[in-house]
């Protein structure tokens, strides 16, 4: 009894901690322990095997060092210290301009200062050694130190900024001789599965490397405040933390691929998420370098239009040749470049410059590379025929302009005598309003039509014509079309009571 009674807590154990039993082919009676790789030692690699996967794992980790100690010594802490409003219970209504200004809030701010902590990393550029990082990591600041891997400390002042990309660029106070300069990288080359290596100083650890894989790119991502897109991402599982941002994403040669700059923690839906962090592509940044350290700034090209890629739906719609690639113009904006070189609806430009156009994505990146002012032949297909047209672009709004954008020619909006604007959740929670759809007045023309009518600020409008406006875009098509002595009825919501309004 006792003996069995032994077997049984000796069995109970061995099954816990994991190890498997097994009952051979022994005297009966007899109980034998063994362990998974006892009975499978048949089955393991010969000694010749096993010494080159061993060869192999050490070349990869004789790789991933040699690029830590390639690029970790041009990878800099960033202190910043800078000037901050004070949020309050009120700050998501007092950051909506429109609620500040209809609601006559005061224009005062309360402000403190903080510091932060990013990462950046040291390039050269004409024989200049410089820093480059996030643009959110040095915004507001009104002082900024570096601190290499040795310990040594520099002040550094952003020389160019750029909000659209989020990066920034730093010109040494100090002598940066003695700083080790990284090498920007090609990420056009990269491939899913490509070894991918985070450097940084996440939650103020200094000098941190993280290890994973280029898990996909090309990602477009909202921005945390809502306002545009982070485009052309490079997407890791390498683990990023707050305080990585401004960091290189390195590749197994040691040399930049992109900038760390977002991490994704939850889905919408509240769900927490790990492994799914972002880098800004270096291609996208090389683009834009020069601007940035000779100007200060970016002034990248704006056509005026919104296209979208061709497919078989619209290809019928607009009699277009289905087996053509392109960007379909869908919108022309009334005064802005391409509505004054004669672009119009329907157009489909296959070509800029010397550069092919096969998609909206192609049209967008090579106008603003292109950059402000920059005069270049199109070839679009209209009709079924090629034309070439010479356009001088434009500069890009600000991304914050662009939500609303109606184009630079006062249009029929105008003419009656009416500014309208974008409903924020922020601003129809005021209103007492079930959804953001239609437009409010953002001002109304003193001794306009509208005036007359007594529309006033507040008005949303939800109709014109009894055809439903669901945004700006909606409202500038609607009325577009509309002289100056012609008359629209609007539907409006005013206090909650439903108004028609000739005008």
């Amino acid at each position: 009894m006792r003996k069995s009674l032994l077997i049984g807590v000796v069995a109970t154990f061995i099954l816990i901690a994991g190890v498997t039993v097994v009952w051979v082919g022994l005297p009966e009676g007899t109980a034998v322990l063994t362990t998974p790789a006892a009975v499978a030692q048949s089955t393991e690699p010969e000694p010749s095997v096993r010494a080159a996967n061993q060869a192999i794992t050490d070349s990869g980790q004789s790789a991933i060092k040699a690029a830590i100690s390639t690029a970790g010594p041009a990878v800099v802490r960033v202190d910043v210290t800078a000037t901050i409003d004070i949020s309050d219970r009120f700050s998501d209504f007092l950051d909506d301009p429109f609620f500040r200004r209809f609601f006559n809030f005061e224009d005062e701010e309360l402000e403190r200062e903080a510091a932060s902590v990013g990462s950046g990393v040291v390039f050269e550029y004409a024989g200049e050694k410089l820093v480059l990082t996030n643009a959110h990591v040095v915004d507001s600041a009104n002082e900024i130190e570096l601190t290499d891997i040795d310990g040594n400390t520099y002040t550094a002042e952003i020389i160019g900024s750029d909000a659209l990309l989020d990066v920034a660029v730093l010109r040494i106070n100090e002598d940066p001789s003695a700083l080790r300069a990284a090498t920007l990288g090609n990420s056009d080359t990269i491939e899913i599965g490509d070894w991918a290596i985070a450097i940084g100083n996440p939650l103020g650890l200094s000098y941190t490397v993280t290890l994973g894989i280029i898990s996909a790119f090309d990602r477009d991502v909202e921005k945390p405040d809502g306002v545009g897109y982070y485009t052309d991402l490079i997407q890791t599982d390498a683990a990023i933390n707050p305080g990585n941002s401004g960091g290189p994403l390195v590749n197994a040669l040691g040399e930049v691929i992109g900038i760390n700059t977002l991490i994704a923690r939850t889905s919408s839906s509240g769900v927490t998420v790990e492994g799914i962090n972002f880098a800004i592509s270096i291609n996208a940044i090389k683009d834009i370098l020069g601007q940035l350290v000779e100007t200060g700034a970016v002034a990248r090209g704006w056509l005026g239009v919104r296209n979208t890629d061709l497919n078989e739906d619209l290809a019928v719609e607009f009699e277009i040749d289905p087996s053509l690639a392109g960007a379909l113009i869908v919108h022309v904006f009334p005064g802005d470049p391409a509505a004054e070189a004669g672009i119009e609806v329907g157009d489909l430009v296959v070509r800029i410059g010397d550069v092919a156009i096969t998609s909206a994505e192609d049209l967008g990146d090579t106008v603003a590379t292109l950059g402000a002012g920059a005069i270049v032949e199109f070839e679009v297909i209209r009709a079924g025929a090629a034309l070439s047209i010479e356009v001088t672009l434009g500069e890009r709004p600000a991304e914050e302009l662009l939500a609303d954008y109606q184009g630079q020619m006062p249009n029929a909006a105008g003419a009656l005598g009416i500014t309208v604007g974008r409903i924020t959740p922020v601003v129809a929670q005021h209103l007492g309003l079930n959804s953001t759809d239609g437009v409010v007045i953002m001002s109304v023309a003193a001794g306009s039509r509208a005036a007359d009518e007594g529309l006033r600020e507040g008005d949303v409008i939800v109709e014109v014509d009894h055809q439903p406006i669901t945004s700006v875009q909606e409202w500038s098509q609607a009325v577009s079309g509309i002289d100056e002595t012609a008359s629209v009825t609007l539907t409006i919501i005013r206090n909650g009571t439903l108004l028609f309004v000739t005008i």
